[in-house]
């Protein structure tokens, strides 16, 4: 590929897809800009919600703008197709066979890694869509990890965090964050993953400590990848 494309479907929400193209900039070794990766980005806020269309089959599904902007992407001649929504895999299946574009999963790249990394149990901070589908389930059992779950009094705190704080603008309570993570790390939990994407806006704004890795870093490191791009050297663990 002389000059690799990538297709995002954004917009879910809108924060963790500038924050995806970030990380891509931050991610690929360019001297100057005509080096780093063309991006096309279908961002689409509109998007009905992923985790509201799970747990109710009443709700509208985002599953039809979703093919939507895939379609979309691929009639512009996208190398690859990134998602930088985790709930969203849920449709990762229908979309890749709606178009011929190869689609990067990012939960099971997530597991991938994890697995180079020798880690056997990894807790996951994700909506209450994506532990209902299962998503990290099946990644990380297929690799041979065993996922770590909040308690369902601490899941209420992880989507407080995702939909009334971070979703709605507001300031994220540092404190409720740590005493999520550290009740994963009781459980045995090496490694904390960001299973979601507008936590990585957390992670942008301050420091979380050691011992997690980003969804949205994985997924923007896989981008560069599959487009050909070298990549600078970056400690996704923090």
């Amino acid at each position: 590929m002389e000059h690799p494309v990538l297709g995002v479907i954004g917009g879910m929400g809108p924060g963790a897809t500038a924050c995806f193209m970030e990380r891509v900039l931050e991610m690929t070794r360019a001297e100057r800009e005509q080096e780093h990766l063309d991006m096309i980005v279908y961002n689409c806020p509109s998007i009905p919600d992923r985790t509201a269309a799970i747990l109710d089959p009443k709700a509208p599904s985002p599953l039809p703008k979703l093919l939507a902007a895939a379609g979309a992407l691929e009639a512009q001649g996208v190398d690859q197709i990134a998602i930088p929504c985790v709930t969203a895999h849920h449709y990762y299946d229908q979309l890749a066979q709606a178009v011929s574009t190869p689609v990067i999963h990012g939960v099971r790249e997530t597991a991938a890694y994890l697995k180079e990394l020798g880690v056997v149990r990894a807790g996951v901070l994700a909506t209450d869509g994506t532990l209902a589908a299962g998503l990290f389930d099946r990644a990380l059992e297929a690799r041979g990890i065993e996922p770590v779950y909040p308690s369902r009094f601490r899941q209420q705190d992880v989507m407080e965090l995702i939909y009334r704080c971070v979703k709605a603008g507001r300031r994220v309570d540092p404190a409720l964050f740590d005493q999520v993570g550290e009740s994963l790390r009781r459980q045995g939990a090496e490694v904390i993953v960001l299973g979601c994407t507008e936590l990585s806006l957390m992670k942008s704004g301050a420091s979380l400590g050691p011992g997690y890795l980003d969804v949205l870093d994985v997924l923007a490191r896989q981008a560069v990848l599959r487009c050909g791009k070298p990549l600078k050297a970056r400690l996704l663990v923090t």
